[in-house]
């Protein structure tokens, strides 16, 4: 379906965040004559462009008022799997995303398409930029902070898109030169409902990709490149992998790892991911691993703010599972850390942190937020030598940390959950912790590269 298939029909946008504010604005751009239905909260509509034509129904909609609708241009954020989406499917109401609709309008144009559970923006923002530094003209964009309806009528068509996607995304996306399947865990099942439909989701990316390039350490994805006609794996020995300090292609060294400015065996293997998709879209992927060591990391991902009272202070506000806060702790070898973990409750299994903190104490453990009680309880039941304390919020464990750590250690942000217990997302959570670590928190930075370059 592409935009100009909604002229005359009954629209509406379910959702004003930055996907939705995309949506009403490239409606108006190419319909300007359409007055679509804005479902959103009071509290988003403050963002909405003064020029754009819209209805709006400030209440979360109901079956009969959706399927009221022709057309429903759904944000991301809205699980496909709610109930009244399925009763006024039923109705005949057609639901699309803004990705649906760019990948319409753009059947022609070369795409990168990155997906994962942990690690996609790292890769994705990668992936641009060794393009860039072999010449090429690459827009950046999709989950990672620009809706792609943002650069729909680019005034000039890159030689790549690439894209980040999340798994509330990929079964929108047509037509990839390139898919990268970076790595799938437990993750978001209160959208998905179950893990078994939220690996399926993710893993649908590959369904629309001439070329997969997947980890080949992890049985999902291994699975399903053997149903895939063409397919290149990393992280083994025959293709990009990581030994003796260096990122490899089959037995050849290629790239220094004390030369990343990435910290972490995660991000080493995050590395590879982008040089096979290079490879994997017919790049010198070899001739532009070079550039990685002027990559700039991006924010709220195990970045260093430095150092304040003696401390240093890490803000990892980006991981949102258990499994990224595990990686956090082993990026960090030798030092006192106390870790504050806790937020959102989405019911995922902490039983690997619990596990891993048992065999591998940091120096504390600072629970809060809305499952921090649940995270502390399992800690206790666990056992294990590390020192454990149960606090409410950000402002609290900070409190914690800065009374309990060592001078020389570190207080590391690596909550494990999401943010929406307290602030609106990752990032205001993060500029929270820096603020009160003593640091500028519009010091951070934004993602770079964002856009057509």
């Amino acid at each position: 379906m592409r935009i100009a298939d909604l002229a005359g029909r009954r629209v509406a946008v379910w959702g004003c965040g930055r996907e939705g504010r995309a949506a009403l604005s490239a409606l108006h751009s190419r319909l300007p004559e359409l007055r679509p239905v804005l479902f959103c909260s009071e509290a988003e509509l403050c963002d909405v462009p003064d020029e754009t034509p819209f209805d709006v129904v400030t209440h979360a909609p109901s079956a009969a008022e959706l399927a009221a609708c022709d057309v429903v241009i759904k944000s991301p954020g809205v699980s496909r799997y709610r109930g009244e989406i399925e009763a006024a499917e039923r109705h005949g109401t057609r639901f699309t995303s803004g990705t649906a609709l760019w990948f319409a309008e753009h059947p022609r144009s070369r795409v990168i398409a990155v997906t994962g559970t942990k690690g996609k923006s790292t890769v994705t923002a990668l992936i641009a930029h060794l393009l860039r530094a072999r010449g090429r003209r690459v827009a950046l964009a999709g989950n990672i902070g620009l809706p792609l309806l943002r650069l729909l009528d680019a005034p000039q068509e890159p030689d790549w898109w690439v894209i980040e996607l999340s798994s509330f995304q990929t079964r929108d996306a047509a037509a990839v030169d390139v898919a990268v399947l970076n790595n799938v865990y437990e993750e978001h099942l209160d959208w998905h409902g179950t893990r078994e439909r939220y690996v399926a989701d993710k893993l649908a990316l590959a369904q629309a990709a001439r070329t997969l390039v997947y980890n080949g350490g992890q049985p999902a994805l291994c699975a399903c490149a053997a149903r895939h006609p063409h397919a290149l794996a990393f992280g083994g020995e025959a293709g990009w992998h990581v030994a003796a300090g260096w990122v490899r292609r089959a037995g050849q060294a290629v790239f220094d790892l004390a030369r990343s400015p990435l910290p972490g065996a995660h991000n080493a293997v995050n590395l590879c991911a982008a040089l096979a998709a290079l490879e994997a879209a017919g790049e010198d992927a070899g001739a532009a691993a070079g550039a990685i060591a002027s990559f700039r990391a991006l924010p709220h991902r195990l970045q260093w703010l430095g150092e304040r009272g003696g401390l240093g202070w890490i803000d990892d506000s980006i991981a949102t599972t258990p499994r990224a806060t595990c990686e956090a702790l082993a990026s960090l070898p030798g030092r006192a850390v106390s870790v504050l973990v806790g937020g959102f409750e989405r019911g995922l299994d902490w039983r690997a942190f619990a596990e891993h903190v048992r065999a591998q104490p940091p120096h504390a453990v600072i629970t809060m937020g809305a499952n921090g009680p649940r995270i502390a309880a399992l800690l206790r039941k666990a056992g294990g030598a590390c020192r454990l304390v149960e606090t409410t919020d950000v402002e609290a464990a900070v409190a914690r940390a800065r009374e309990l750590t060592p001078t020389g250690g570190v207080v590391l942000l690596s909550p494990g959950a999401p943010s929406f217990d307290q602030y609106h997302d990752y990032a205001a959570r993060g500029r929270h912790f820096a603020e009160l670590a003593g640091f500028d928190p519009a010091a951070i930075g934004e993602i770079e590269g964002l856009g057509i370059a």
